[in-house]
């Protein structure tokens, strides 16, 4: 089994809360969440790393990733990918 070399980063995320602060700020924001539902009506999704989840927009086929917290299970923060 190969080595990620974003496991210790994406660990750190998680133990630090990271994924909840940001969270946080995109509600203040006014920025869309998502629920599992809501999360498969508009993205196909593609692969997990936790924190974040790899997804393709329905709509336009846009591949990106958004952050999620596991409790409440919350998608956030799409970034389409470059």
């Amino acid at each position: 089994m190969s080595h990620d070399p974003t496991e210790d980063a994406r660990r750190d995320m998680i133990l630090t809360g990271t994924p909840q602060h940001d969270l946080a700020h995109t509600v203040a924001a006014d920025g869309p969440t998502w629920t599992t539902e809501t999360l498969q009506a508009d993205f196909s999704v593609i692969g997990f790393a936790a924190p974040f989840v790899v997804v393709r927009r329905k709509s336009d086929g846009v591949k990106g990733t958004l952050e999620f917290t596991h409790h409440p299970r919350v998608y956030f923060n799409f970034e389409p990918s470059a």
